[in-house]
């Protein structure tokens, strides 16, 4: 019984595997809306800080799930310099403020309340405290950038991109 159980959760997992590999490739499916995705990004990016950025990124694809752009967004990350120690404490970053300035912190609160907008919507005090850190135009970036990485991951996640491969 143990066996049968073991081949049968194995020949389950190995369908999953070709499954992912035959879903579709979006930027070759779809070329008008990939291309679209990537002004977006690279408006949304426009006037902030690199590392900013990274770490708007990095948590949203924590958040998600998304192993993909987690893994392309750490490489990032240590590629302009971030610390391995701020890197390993994105997820817990409440119980390591001292890692984060309360900029890069109302940021990071911001990433969370949009991302999981569907639990608990954008608290009005989330979007005070990132208001009195971001001028208008900065926050309406911020906000842009929270969407595109979410975009992105929900793309790498339904087409079945797989971590590692970092292929852009």
């Amino acid at each position: 019984m143990t066996t049968n159980t073991t081949t049968n959760a194995t020949a389950s997992m190995a369908n999953t595997t070709n499954e992912m590999t035959r879903r579709l490739d979006f930027a070759k499916s779809a070329p008008k809306v990939f291309r679209a995705l990537i002004g977006f990004d690279a408006a949304a990016r426009e006037g902030l800080d690199p590392a900013l950025v990274e770490l708007i990124q990095i948590r949203a694809s924590h958040l998600n799930h998304c192993a993909y752009c987690l893994h392309m967004h750490t490489n990032d990350a240590r590629k302009a310099g971030e610390s391995e120690d701020r890197l390993h404490m994105i997820p817990v970053w409440r119980e390591a403020r001292h890692f984060f300035t309360p900029r890069e912190q109302a940021a990071l609160a911001l990433t969370e309340a949009v991302t999981l907008v569907a639990d608990n919507s954008v608290p009005d005090a989330v979007y005070a405290e990132a208001a009195t850190h971001f001028d208008d135009t900065e926050l309406a970036h911020v906000l842009a950038l929270i969407l595109t990485i979410n975009t992105w991951n929900r793309i790498a996640l339904s087409t079945g991109k797989r971590a590692g491969s970092d292929d852009r």
